[in-house]
């Protein structure tokens, strides 16, 4: 499986990850990874293991790590047989002399622990298993090194051990089947290779107080790791109850993409949110909304998704919804002039999946949604922050020097990359949608409004030989456009309740983003035979940040497509038919690659499209269930 990865989440932002084969690569990979603030506040606490089993033909390691300067030790990818990703990561390994070893990982986030067991499947004799838990206890963020204020010693109360080593930090509590000895090191240079890839600080220390041995011969071996001290009992019995009971909740689960999407659901006080990715990611307000389609209401939560959306109502402040909720100490952040727009067409569809399952909606519940959406409106309209504001054409400007607003928002120090300044064509379709809605249901009055901003849309933005500007009265000059290539025009005609634009306007835009955008893999953020473009997604950030939305692709963008090729060709059976054949196949494939059951954030705009980013994103995988649903398919 080459370069996959697993997740297990905890639901309050926390979680465990790794590599299916090999040495952990990523800072952000580990074992019990906390929220101290859900679901911000993260910090690592287990990093990894070491493991090695003592058996009749000799002794075998079945874990690998790499050390600087690029030295593999030990190598239990020697030994390694089979790997299994449901119902939780599984390994196997066969070790000589016929003993195979099976271990296993998931977190059941009733409880945020996290789970290892580990039993003979095959083989006689002796047959004992050693285990090194390797600690930090820092941001996830950070790394790690030797240093004399680690505290090694351990507190022990029956099968439970546990370790504080830093004050204000979590304890780390393990409750265990097995003899614990301390036995304090300290293991220096780890090399973790995406990180080094990626530009980044590369190595860390860490910290093993002691040793667990656990005989295999007769038992199986459990490790139950929590933050906070430990519990006491049967680390058997009680590894089994967690297993039962996260075997029937996953059970219970419609299909694996809905397993998949449960990851991204967390707490916020004592609201719901979705987490934007893993593992670098919090809850963003852009991709809360986006992603909520299909992750919540894709699946028929009606509740889930009413959690979430009065969760973010009591949050609007000037009419803007945050974009981003920093980890710890900073302010909220309000520079999205998008995430709000996408607020109220996540309120207008959980309405309308309301109605449609008859189900009604607390008044007080109406309230809220009502409330926070005319707020947004009537923000917008008066003019809010970052000179965003209705215009005399009655298109939405928006932008100021030094701040990214829309979702192409990379920036390298104090470079906005893609500044979009003026008004940008998809905002003008959320717009536009955000103000019928309005009409629908709450007032008459922005009827008039959303009229006025589309015929001002048909008058500006088609350009000479089809397609969209990108951007009009760009840097905020009246007549100025950015005719560059992009895929935010596809917003105009597919992704939202309402197109902008239909007819043969329409069908030259879906064909022209179809032959100068489309990947297996999603849209690219420019057209290759842009001078700007850049076609691969590497390097360090600010190479990275330079390819972000200069020609990167993003998976996300394929809901959006899928559903307007669908529209312009009359939603037909045919067209059904040659969607599913044509447009699926790579996203259902790409399941397998990267992030195990998940959606990457980006892949390279050129081939081979090799995917990148961040491995588990949630408005890509919530925009693969939505164009499942659109086609008809399971989900």
């Amino acid at each position: 499986m080459g370069e996959a990865e697993w997740l297990e989440a905890d639901g309050s932002g926390g979680f465990a990850s790794g590599p299916v084969r090999g040495a952990r690569t990523r800072r952000y990979h580990a074992l019990l990874l906390t929220a101290t603030m859900p679901p911000g506040g993260r910090v690592v606490l287990v990093n990894g293991f070491e493991a090695w089993v003592d058996h009749t033909a000799g002794t075998n390691a079945l874990t690998t790590q790499r050390y600087l300067p690029d030295t593999i030790f030990p190598d239990g990818e020697t030994c390694f047989a089979a790997f299994v990703r449901d119902p939780w990561p599984a390994w196997q390994y066969a070790l000589p002399g016929g003993t195979v070893i099976g271990c296993e990982i998931f977190v059941a986030p009733a409880s945020c622990e996290t789970v290892l067991r580990w039993r003979r499947l095959r083989g006689a004799g002796e047959c004992r298993l050693r285990v090194r838990l390797l600690l930090s206890g820092r941001d996830y963020h950070a790394l790690h090194h030797e240093n004399a204020a680690f505290q090694f010693d351990a507190a022990r109360r029956g099968g439970n051990v546990s370790w504080r080593p830093y004050d204000g930090l979590p304890a780390i509590g393990v409750l265990s089947n097995g003899t614990y000895r301390q036995d304090a090191v300290w293991y220096r240079d780890f090399l973790y290779a995406a990180e080094r890839d990626r530009g980044l600080d590369d190595s860390e220390d860490l910290a093993s107080p002691g040793e667990f041995a656990f005989d295999l011969e007769g038992s199986e071996a459990a490790l139950v790791l929590r933050a906070g001290d430990g519990l006491a009992g049967s680390a058997v019995a009680y590894a089994k109850m967690l297993a039962q009971a996260e075997h029937a909740r996953r059970a219970a689960a419609p299909s694996a993409l809905a397993r998949a999407a449960a990851a991204y659901r967390v707490v916020r006080g004592e609201g719901q949110t979705i987490i934007a990715g893993y593992p670098w990611f919090t809850d963003w307000g852009r991709d809360t909304f986006i992603a909520l389609r299909g992750l919540v209401l894709g699946l028929g939560d009606l509740a889930g998704a009413e959690a979430i959306l009065v969760a973010w109502s009591g949050t609007v402040s000037e009419g803007m919804l945050p974009n981003r909720f920093p980890d710890r100490g900073a302010p909220t952040e309000y520079n999205a002039v998008d995430a709000s727009l996408w607020y109220i067409v996540a309120v207008h569809e959980f309405l309308d999946g309301c109605a449609a399952a008859g189900q009604s909606v607390a008044p007080r519940v109406e309230k809220a949604l009502q409330s926070a959406c005319e707020s947004i409106l009537c923000g917008y309209m008066a003019g809010t922050r970052f000179g965003i504001g209705a215009d005399t054409d009655g298109l939405l400007r928006a932008g100021e020097a030094g701040v990214q607003l829309t979702w192409m928002d990379a920036r390298i120090g104090d470079h906005v990359v893609t500044p979009r300044i003026g008004k940008p064509v998809e905002i003008q379709a959320l717009w536009i949608n955000a103000l019928r809605i309005g009409g629908l249901r709450w007032s008459t009055r922005w009827r008039f409004a959303a009229a006025r901003a589309q015929v001002a849309f048909v008058e500006r933005f088609p350009a000479p030989g089809g397609g969209l500007f990108d951007v009009v009265d760009a840097e905020h000059r009246p007549g100025a456009v950015e005719a560059c290539v992009r895929p935010n025009q596809i917003f105009a005609v597919g992704g939202l309740p309402f197109a902008i634009l239909e007819g043969a306007e329409a069908h030259k835009i879906v064909d022209l983003v179809e032959a100068r955008l489309l990947t297996p893999l999603g849209l690219r953020t420019l057209a290759p035979d842009d001078p700007a473009y850049v076609g691969r997604y590497r390097g360090g950030p600010a190479e990275r940040d330079a390819a972000y939305h200069q020609g990167t692709a993003w998976p996300w963008l394929m809901g959006a497509f899928v559903e307007a090729w669908f529209f312009v060709r009359e939603r037909s059976a045919a067209a059904r038919e040659e969607a599913t054949r044509r447009f699926l196949p790579p996203l259902m494939a790409h399941l397998e690659e990267a992030g195990l059951g998940h959606v990457s954030e980006v892949a390279n705009g050129d081939f081979p499209h090799s995917p990148g980013g961040c491995p588990f994103q949630a408005w890509s995988l919530g925009e693969l269930i939505r164009l499942r649903r659109m086609l008809g398919l399971p989900v």
